[in-house]
């Protein structure tokens, strides 16, 4: 039991940027055959069963990455509020993405939400550097695919201003 008991946390953590990742993809999974398959988009768009494999190795990645800072700090403490709670705000930013995108059809308001799901993101991974390395180092696959979805995101909205 106790052997359970001390990979509760570790479990927990790993998992739970999945939690929104499976809410969203409920919405995605409606808007994706008629609204977002009448977008223009660029030609280094990633076809649309990459999303879903990259998405959970991220979510799975920085996830276990949030259980090492958490456990570093001996738990949720004064010295974890800082870089868990830029993780939990980067999280949720995150999460709003999908339904601002693809539930209401906002891009530009998509845009500005990975804008700041990048920065909140940046300075989450500034702040665990100091605490566990291995954590951040976890946190740069992400940035780098919040890179390319940000200009991404950026054509999508220039491309299509006009489609109702």
């Amino acid at each position: 039991m106790e052997v359970v008991l001390a990979w509760a946390p570790a479990v927990g953590f790993t998992f739970l940027p999945h939690a929104g990742g499976y809410l969203g993809s409920r919405i995605t999974k409606k808007e994706i055959p008629v609204w977002y398959e009448s977008l223009q988009k660029p030609s280094w768009c990633p076809p649309n069963w990459v999303f879903a494999p990259v998405w959970g190795t991220l979510y799975t990645s920085m996830g276990y990455g949030s259980y090492l800072v958490w456990k570093e700090l001996g738990g949720f403490s004064e010295k974890s509020v800082v870089p868990l709670g830029l993780y939990a705000g980067q999280l949720a930013l995150n999460w709003a993405w999908t339904p601002i995108f693809f539930g209401a059809h906002k891009m530009g308001w998509g845009l500005v939400t990975l804008l700041l799901t990048t920065g909140m993101a940046t300075g989450t991974t500034a702040s665990w550097y100091n605490i566990n390395k291995t954590a951040a180092y976890l946190m740069v696959p992400y940035l780098a695919w919040l890179t390319m979805a940000s200009a991404l995101n950026y054509r999508f909205w220039k491309d299509n201003r006009n489609k109702k």
